[in-house]
């Protein structure tokens, strides 16, 4: 009977035509799209929605944060669109962000549980965790960054310090051209890492460099199509080689240094002197063990936006100093992390590039203007502007990521003159990551008599 079975599906897979094979996988496809789970009627309008990839290519893969914009002009400050499988909606302006954000943020806390974040994090970490363990992780990784100088003189002093190593390096290049990209990297990298593990690190030590290096490449290897396509089609993508394999790689590789400086931190441990970050969270562990993966914590501590504005910033400054083009870049995050919708699953996401370009809230919202931010002489807090997003999520270094800037920019500014190379031009071009940052380029830093 079985041996008959096997004869009369291999005579019908031989007689079956490929065009009729390929029409039936067609319709298959379209029946299952069809047949998934619909839309609310209540969906906001957005744009066309293809089968199964959704929304997806109308983002734009180089420029995003600008190609949206018009979309918020055609449909206004909220509309839907579907990345895959994800129904999102995506939100401009001030009210409808504070609405979401603070207002009801118990209905908008939780974090997508996107397979390339799942892969790399197993939902645990600062970032991707939600519920109770999100707050007791957000709630130890506050109190020990202000246990170690966050907030206090002694962090300014860690800053000061490490702007004055960098000031030396800069010093080296001896008024010749060179890529500031690495040196800001190392001394912004380093007031993390101080805090982390306890120390800083020359920035010709080999394994530093190869941690920045490795840092540096997931930031934007995690914004290529091919990570995003495998956040939508994780069963096919898995088997494809592409930008997305090296991501998994590069953050095994970046992992496997993590736990070598763990297990080192663990022979020499002492419960009673906590010297930093990992030995807080190891005395944590001991008392109450209730949080753990710290090679997962470490790993989202030494990615936060915070550290990647700081180090994206900066050379955007200097960029724009040398262009004498006072314009508005955009340095930090395009849009929030996606929160999703309690119950709906549905992503929301923050378009903050909009709300940092609304005339509703800034009078040239197209050009760099320090009135903006003044009332009679007097520096003025501007409800509108969140580079660091606002609510339960809002970034955890957002404080720590002030004082870098300021101390940092104005440091280098007392010593030298920054210019660009003769007969090189500049531009504000930028490269997609987790943040935008300026294409690799080189300047002069002159020292100042």
């Amino acid at each position: 009977m079985l041996r008959a079975m096997g004869s009369l599906v291999a005579t019908f897979w031989r007689e079956i035509h490929p065009r009729t094979l390929l029409l039936g996988a067609i319709v298959f496809l379209l029946l299952a799209n069809f047949f998934r789970r619909r839309l609310p009627k209540n969906f906001p309008p957005g744009p066309l929605r293809l089968p199964f990839i959704g929304s997806f290519f109308y983002f734009g893969f180089k420029q995003p944060h600008l190609t949206i914009q018009k979309y918020v002009k055609k449909y206004g400050n909220i509309f839907g669109m579907e990345f895959g499988i994800w129904p999102a909606v995506l939100i401009s302006g001030l009210p409808l962000i504070k609405e979401a954000l603070v207002h009801q943020d118990q209905n908008f806390v939780d974090r997508p549980t996107l397979p390339v974040r799942e892969r790399i994090f197993k939902k645990n970490g600062l970032v991707m965790s939600n519920g109770q363990i999100w707050k007791e992780q957000r709630r130890f990784a506050l109190t020990t960054l202000r246990n170690f100088g966050l907030g206090k003189k002694s962090l300014e002093e860690r800053i000061q310090e490490e702007a004055y190593h960098l000031s030396l390096a800069i010093e080296e290049e001896n008024g010749q051209p060179f890529d500031p990209h690495f040196k800001i990297n190392n001394a912004v990298s380093n007031i993390i890492c101080s805090i982390t593990f306890g120390e800083r690190f020359e920035y010709e030590d080999d394994q530093f460099q190869e941690m920045l290096r490795l840092l540096d490449e997931l930031i934007h290897l995690e914004m290529s199509v091919c990570a995003q396509l495998y956040n939508f089609f994780p069963w096919i993508m898995k088997f494809i080689p592409g930008p997305h394999q090296a991501l998994f790689f590069k953050w095994e590789k970046l992992k496997l240094f993590i736990s070598h400086v763990i297990e080192n931190h663990k022979r020499n441990w002492n419960p009673a002197e906590p010297r930093d970050f990992i030995d807080a969270y190891l005395n944590e562990i001991q008392k109450h063990r209730k949080l753990k993966h710290i090679e997962v914590i470490i790993r989202t501590m030494l990615l936060p936006v915070s550290m990647r504005k700081t180090s994206s910033s900066v050379p955007w400054i200097f960029s724009l100093l040398e262009l004498r083009q006072l314009r508005r870049p955009c340095a930090g995050v395009c849009f929030t992390w996606p929160s999703t919708q309690k119950s709906k699953g549905t992503l929301v996401m923050t378009n903050l590039t909009a709300l940092h370009r609304d005339p509703a809230e800034w009078a040239t919202p197209d050009t760099f203007n320090p009135e903006h931010f003044l009332e009679n002489g007097q520096f003025k807090k501007r409800e509108g502007f969140l580079p660091f997003s606002v609510g339960k999520r809002a970034c955890l270094g957002e404080q720590l990521a002030k004082s870098e800037l300021f101390i940092f920019f104005t440091s280098l500014l007392q010593k030298f003159t920054f210019k660009p190379p003769d007969n090189e031009e500049l531009s504000l071009e930028f490269r997609l990551g987790l943040t935008i940052s300026p294409v690799s380029h080189r300047l002069c830093a002159v020292p100042r008599a």
